[in-house]
């Protein structure tokens, strides 16, 4: 047995941390009430249509689902307990980066085990090969992998690659693959810089920008298009998708009406995933990204960092966001038990808000503002984070934001070309 499977029985405690800032109480719910913008519909995911039919559309075939807690009906009922009790049981579950039913922490996986809710086989899909994953496939005797995982719609979130890999192992084995398609919480724009293939890693497999901008099921229908054939020879013998009803692209996810469900145990509300395709660049650096309080990834900072740092970031006046002085004492991980101080973050208007530009100008001033607390890790894992080594070094020569932002333009633009067939939603 696992730990994180042992935790499962024993606990599912989440202790937060001390922050001392106002709470981050200006929410992205402002999003539904912002004047000359219509009521939001509530949305239908593709798992509430199927389960609105008792999952027909799986009737007489073999399935195993990819899916962990996020994989749940809008009444939160999860799928996999749904489909049991309607009478398609699956013949296995495979879980992502935390685990099917979500135990583990970052960078950890619950194992394989028996589910004790439904007695079905779970296969640990983190970090497994092609060939693993294959393996499973065949050793479960699926014909069909349903994938219904909420992403948070940045690059180097680990769920839409391990998407990737079950469908490169859906090719081999001659599965059909099926997305159950969910919105992207943090609307349908595009922005960063593109991945170079030099720098592919866990946290980014194939050349995708920072924030893509993409719903799961766009994703997969580029992912089949564009890379499959060149990884597999060939695309999928079936994608079949499961599309949304009532989503837009420029529906941020508190105006969806659907339950926030954490995806990961550092992603505690919708507030989070906005801004995380910047904040957590500074995964890649000496600060830390707030793991171990009540908000990570709203608020950066480390022992040694004060007022100056909100002070500076205000003066830029960035679009859609404003930042306050905070004190902050981490329960785990980097600087655990330490006063830091730092900034939150305070997102006010989310449709003028970009993530990405943000978090360079939060790099960009944190070194000039304190140039000798502020250091990259030592293994450069800002590179992995951002896709190449051009913002470290454009960074470290002294660049500013906007010739930063800027040196990606022209690849930003050739990926919203590239992205524009496999968009579902207008």
């Amino acid at each position: 047995m696992s730990i994180g499977r042992r935790a499962f029985f024993t606990t599912s405690a989440l202790t937060g941390g001390a922050i001392a800032a106002p709470a981050l109480a200006q929410s992205t719910r402002a999003t539904a009430e912002a004047p000359g913008r219509e009521a939001a519909v509530p949305v239908r995911t593709g798992a509430d249509l199927l389960a609105a039919d008792r999952w027909q559309a799986l009737a007489g075939r073999k399935v195993g689902v990819l899916a962990n807690p996020t994989g749940a009906l809008t009444n939160l009922s999860h799928i996999v307990d749904d489909m049991v009790e309607a009478g398609h049981r699956p013949l296995a579950a495979f879980g992502p980066e935390h685990g099917f039913r979500g135990t583990a922490q970052a960078g950890g996986s619950e194992g394989g085990y028996k589910d004790p809710r439904t007695g079905i086989p779970v296969y640990d899909a983190y970090g497994a090969s092609v060939d693993k994953l294959a393996g499973y496939f065949h050793k479960a005797g699926i014909d069909t992998l349903v994938f219904d995982i909420a992403s948070v719609g940045a690059r180097f979130y680990t769920y839409i690659w391990s998407m990737y890999t079950a469908m490169r192992a859906a090719v081999r084995t001659g599965a059909s693959f099926v997305v159950l398609d969910r919105p992207n919480p943090i609307g349908g724009q595009a922005f960063g810089p593109m991945l170079d293939p030099e720098f592919a890693s866990g946290v980014g497999l194939k050349p995708i920008t920072q924030q893509p901008g993409m719903t799961v099921a766009e994703l997969a229908k580029l992912f089949d298009a564009r890379f499959l054939p060149g990884d597999e020879g060939r695309g999928l013998a079936k994608l079949e998708i499961h599309r949304c009803q009532g989503w837009r692209r420029d529906r941020f996810f508190a105006e969806t009406g659907q339950p926030w469900i954490m995806p990961s145990p550092n992603m505690p509300t919708a507030d989070t995933a906005l801004v995380y395709p910047g904040t957590c660049m500074f995964e890649g650096t000496n600060l830390t990204t707030g793991r171990g309080t009540t908000r990570p990834f709203e608020i950066i900072g480390a022992p040694g960092i004060d007022w100056r740092w909100a002070q500076a970031l205000n003066a830029l006046d960035l679009p859609g966001v404003r930042f306050a002085e905070t004190y902050f004492v981490p329960t785990f991980s980097d600087f655990a038990g330490k006063t830091c101080g730092g900034v939150a973050l305070h997102v006010q208007t989310p449709h003028r808000f970009d993530p990405i530009r943000t978090g360079v100008a939060m790099l960009v001033t944190a070194k000039r503002t304190y140039p000798s607390l502020f250091g990259w890790r030592k293994d450069n894992w800002i590179d992995k984070l951002t896709g190449s080594a051009r913002l470290r070094t454009m960074l470290d020569k002294g660049a500013d934001t906007e010739d930063i932002v800027g040196a990606w333009q022209p690849e930003l633009e050739e990926f919203r070309r590239t992205r524009r067939p496999f968009l579902l939603y207008s």
